[in-house]
């Protein structure tokens, strides 16, 4: 896709629309290419075993709402 300087500002919708579509659009200024805006990579997700936090207590008698409590803490347990 191209488009002009006016279009990033009047018809950015459609410019998003076609990075959606994982079109690279082509910025023209008086014409002439002036640059290029390609979509982002869509980041791959972590799997839960990779995870660092994965089985680092797994020998701990306390159960993981507790450890969960217990690093979060609570509102007043600073004070």
């Amino acid at each position: 896709m191209e488009a002009t300087i006016v279009d990033l500002r009047y018809r950015m919708n459609e410019v998003l629309k076609a990075l959606d579509r994982n079109e690279k659009v082509t910025i023209l200024y008086r014409g002439k290419p002036k640059g290029v805006i390609s979509p982002a990579r869509a980041k791959r997700g972590q799997s839960v075993r990779e995870h660092p936090f994965f089985g680092m207590k797994k020998d701990s008698a306390i159960s993981v709402e507790q450890e969960m409590e217990n690093l979060r803490g609570g509102r007043y347990r600073d004070l």
